[in-house]
């Protein structure tokens, strides 16, 4: 956990340095990450520790012991499999209940913090308008936080005409009370045009032009604070809602999308009908007329360049309308496929937890090496298959190349077979990673082709 949070500070930092938070604002946000990587890391913690326990075991020789006493691997498992299934029951509830309200909290909390305007950060050459009202250049800055070559653009209450301020040189502070920043601006020239009375453009309008040898603007601090965002407006996010939730969503998605494709058939079959009377009220009887491939030769010479010109218009039409549905078609797809894939995550946590158990439990059986070296190896090596196969599989389910079902457990479909194979391997005292055990092997193949 505390890897995974070094990644998230290294990944935000930017958005979290130079901008006056409070620490227990960055500790909030971790507190929420933290909730949000359970999901990588617990499954993570049970092969390790799986592996670092009966590695310790093995390296011990209490397995022999436990062995030699009449006692199955399978039957020393057991309480541990127990303690695996009730934290699988745990992990689901977790993901299920406190995984949601936990994205909510971190991604509103988040929003508000890349959205908190920089207080003392002014990069020269460059406008900030962090302040309402106010676009403010400077040319250079030094590392005391003296600027030159300054020019602000006042907008406040001047009907569209700003108020220029340009000053050779000047920097900011913080008044007292801490409620306004002051920008002790030194030797400069202020330009205002007086705006029209009538809102019609004058010409000759007046334009005053003042200098100044020192002035302090001062500037509202309240567009600085960290203003809360109603969680509400995120609370329709998949990632943020339960299964229960999930599920009406995913209902409502696809009654949009039948929606959405009934009014395209309609709107395009309308096209191709001549007119909206009804066949059958007509006693005229008409053979009806062949056409063949040449088309226009059956149309009168008078008419067919009025037809060419009706058939183009058709097709614009519904090119048009095509192009105009198929956004919000291919939206709703891919938010319906989400849907589908964040209903199967709240089961996969629970199942990587058992899978990756059963990996990680018969791999310290044979490996019989306890500690932080070669079983934390191991344990990242196979972890790092899981979670790239998980990946890969959910990017694809993402673009609907595969079933979104399938995508989200094709990691524990193949990893099943691997472990069951282990735990076969691990019952029967199989020496896999023994190297002594292969040295011999070969020595062996070896002296039989020589003979």
């Amino acid at each position: 956990m505390f890897i995974l949070l070094m990644f998230f500070l290294f990944k935000y930092v930017d958005d979290l340095i130079g901008k006056g938070f409070e620490w227990y604002t960055i500790l909030e946000l971790m507190y929420y990450q933290s909730m949000v990587q359970i999901s990588m890391a617990l499954p993570l913690s049970v092969l390790l520790s799986s592996i670092m326990t009966f590695g310790t075991l093995g390296e011990n020789y209490e397995l022999v012991a436990i062995k030699s006493a009449g006692i199955s691997l399978q039957k020393a498992m057991q309480p541990l499999i127990v303690l695996i299934l009730l934290l699988t029951a745990g992990s689901f509830v977790f993901s299920n209940y406190i995984l949601p309200k936990a994205n909510l909290k971190f991604y509103s909390l988040m929003y508000d913090v890349r959205n908190k305007k920089l207080a003392f950060l002014i990069k020269p050459g460059v406008f900030n308008n962090s302040i309402p009202d106010y676009s403010i250049r400077v040319d250079s800055k030094d590392e005391s936080g003296k600027m030159q070559g300054i020019m602000i653009y006042d907008h406040k209450g001047t009907n569209g005409i700003p108020k220029i301020i340009m000053a050779k040189e000047g920097e900011m502070i913080k008044s007292a009370d801490g409620k306004y920043l002051v920008f002790n601006l030194k030797n400069g020239v202020t330009y205002e045009e007086q705006s029209s009375n009538n809102g019609i453009y004058n010409p000759r309008q007046i334009l005053s032009r003042s200098r100044f040898k020192e002035t302090e603007p001062k500037f509202d601090m309240k567009s600085f604070d960290l203003s809360k965002t109603d969680q509400n407006a995120f609370g329709n996010s998949t990632v943020m809602l339960n299964l229960k939730g999930i599920l009406k969503k995913q209902e409502l998605l696809k009654r949009q999308m039948d929606t959405l494709n009934r009014n395209t058939a309609r709107t395009l079959g309308n096209n191709f009908k001549q007119s909206n009377i009804a066949m059958g009220y007509s006693k005229l009887k008409v053979a009806p007329k062949v056409i063949n491939n040449a088309i226009l030769k059956s149309i009168p010479n008078g008419f067919r360049l009025q037809s060419i010109q009706n058939a183009a218009n058709t097709v614009s039409v519904m090119t048009q309308s095509l192009a105009n549905g198929a956004p919000r078609q291919e939206d709703l797809r891919g938010e319906i496929i989400f849907t589908s894939v964040e209903y199967q995550r709240k089961f996969t946590l629970a199942a990587s937890c058992i899978l990756l158990f059963f990996i990680g439990a018969p791999l310290g059986a044979i490996i019989r090496k306890g500690g932080m070296g070669l079983p934390v190896v191991i344990a990242i090596v196979f972890f790092l298959i899981y979670h790239i196969v998980t990946t890969v599989a959910e990017k694809s389910a993402r673009e609907g190349s595969i079933n979104p079902v399938f995508g989200m457990w094709i990691a524990f479909i193949l990893l099943t077979p691997l472990a069951v194979f282990l735990t076969y391997k691990a019952t029967v005292d199989s020496a896999l990673f023994d190297i002594n055990y292969y040295k011999q092997f070969f020595v062996k193949l070896f002296r039989i082709k020589q003979r």
